[in-house]
């Protein structure tokens, strides 16, 4: 995706140095590869179509790997009944559910679901001294990969909370806290929580319940800089 998104931006530089400007967004530069492959279009010189037709070329390759990834992720989290069962947590997809089944694979080894989300990075640091505890910002320690997924999992699953569409008790203890905190800092508050109950469903072998006081059960969360989340 990575290499895709440097094609696209690199595509679209260089169109823009001819004066001819696309929409942002991955699908409406098929604009700027029909506008190489049209030999009769009079804005684009014939030196410009020769030297972006490499660049072309290899985003509609890259694209159709993707393609091809994306059918194979999704078989491999279907014949996983972890990974199943990890999808049902809202902002968790096939990709996040497979990567957390693939790379936990006994979770059971931790000793809890705070202990889960610190091997990930999503909890505070605590220079606590004198008896007195003092919370930071997250620690970011851990799984870089698995953190980035999950917060932006939490970014997807927020944005469809924050519509009031979804009448959760987890969608309703997001709504509160966007109410006195920004949307990034409950985000990752969200990611943390989403960490939590992923560790819940893998380590008791059980399916996520949305109304249940069970893995979806509230905890008390902290978010970056030290500020603290409780429901």
């Amino acid at each position: 995706m990575g290499q895709r998104t440097a094609l696209i931006n690199a595509l679209r530089g260089h169109f823009a140095e001819l004066g001819i400007v696309a929409a942002q967004g991955a699908r409406n530069t098929r604009q700027l590869i029909a506008l190489i492959h049209d030999a009769t279009s009079p804005g684009l010189p014939v030196t410009a179509r020769v030297a972006l037709q490499p660049l072309a070329a290899m985003l509609v390759e890259i694209e159709a790997q993707i393609a091809k990834l994306d059918k194979a992720i999704l078989a491999a989290h279907r014949s996983d009944p972890v990974s199943m069962r990890l999808a049902g947590i809202p902002g968790v997809g096939p990709i996040v559910a497979s990567c957390l089944s693939a790379s936990v694979p006994d979770a059971s080894l931790l000793q809890g679901s705070r202990e889960f989300a610190a091997y990930l990075g999503l909890v505070p640091r605590q220079p606590s001294t004198g008896g007195k505890a003092r919370l930071g910002s997250i620690s970011k320690m851990g799984n870089r990969h698995l953190r980035k997924l999950l917060v932006v999992g939490a970014h997807a699953a927020l944005y469809s909370m924050k519509s009031g569409k979804t009448r959760t008790a987890l969608a309703d203890w997001a709504r509160s806290l966007l109410a006195k905190k920004p949307f990034k800092v409950v985000a990752v508050a969200l990611a943390n929580k989403i960490a939590r109950i992923a560790w819940a469903v893998m380590a008791r072998s059980t399916a996520y319940e949305p109304g249940s006081t069970g893995v979806a059960a509230p905890f008390t969360l902290f978010a970056p800089r030290g500020i603290q989340l409780a429901r």
